[in-house]
């Protein structure tokens, strides 16, 4: 089991743990302050064997079944972060999640897939929470939902677009979450091709926290999801929930 996880940086720590300052251009507005996009390691994991953790999210849309029969069919354990609304939309899809508990770590990805992010300026097209205050309502609205349809209180949130103000990541904090971060972007918003994919997924280094999405059936990213996670299994890859870090 992985006791400890750590952050690392593609440029330099800003803000404190978990936080990687990474401006998007042409999504904030000049002299606006750069988002943050925090990236997360495992460390401690005990083995030189490769460890990654599988991450993946349901922002709303429908349910990749490709990426699901993998994951169950090779007992490969993955969080999923859901939304709310994902979650009111796909039914069917949480209940199959639900039956399979030992394989799926269903965490919180809000209740109206708001980025959390501050001011009203849209990223990648969607609206933002904008304040505090909405900030809170999005992430202990998705949490409750979750606890509702699950029984279990999700401890881990990772918000729509992976974005935040600097701000909000102390406030998430104090709510009582860990911020999901990640190491490898597998799929670039669910845009990539299946060839991309599966290269990005199966080249994983030792102690990735690999992102993806599965809620878009239509594209091709999900299917190199599906062939990724089959050669990282192959090669002997160990695989872990984010729920088995303990510190």
């Amino acid at each position: 089991m992985c006791n400890l996880c750590t952050p690392i940086s593609r440029r330099a720590f800003c803000g404190g743990a978990l936080t990687l300052p990474l401006t998007r251009l042409g999504h904030r507005p000049a002299g606006a302050p750069p988002l943050l996009e925090p990236a997360l390691r495992l460390t401690g994991t005990g083995s030189a064997t490769r460890t990654v953790a599988i991450t993946l999210d349901c922002c709303p849309g429908h349910f990749d079944q490709r990426i699901v029969s993998v994951l169950i069919s090779h007992n490969i354990p993955a969080t999923l972060f859901l939304t709310a609304i994902w979650m009111r939309q796909n039914p069917a899809a949480l209940a199959l999640l639900k039956a399979h508990p030992d394989i799926f770590s269903l965490q919180n990805h809000g209740a109206q897939h708001l980025p959390p992010v501050l001011g009203h300026d849209k990223i990648f097209g969607l609206t933002p929470a904008g304040s505090l205050d909405a900030i809170r309502a999005e992430v202990l609205n998705g949490a409750a939902a979750i606890t509702a349809a699950t029984g279990q209180a999700p401890t881990w949130y990772r918000g729509a677009a992976a974005l935040y103000s600097p701000e909000t990541i102390p406030f998430i904090e104090f709510l009582g979450f860990r911020i999901a971060g990640y190491s490898l972007n597998s799929d670039e918003g669910a845009s990539l091709p299946t060839a991309t994919v599966a290269a990005r997924i199966s080249a994983a280094q030792n102690t990735d926290v690999i992102e993806g999405h599965i809620n878009q059936p239509g594209r091709a990213s999900g299917a190199g999801i599906a062939a990724g996670l089959i050669k990282l299994q192959q090669s002997g890859t160990r695989f872990i929930h984010l729920t088995d870090i303990t510190t």
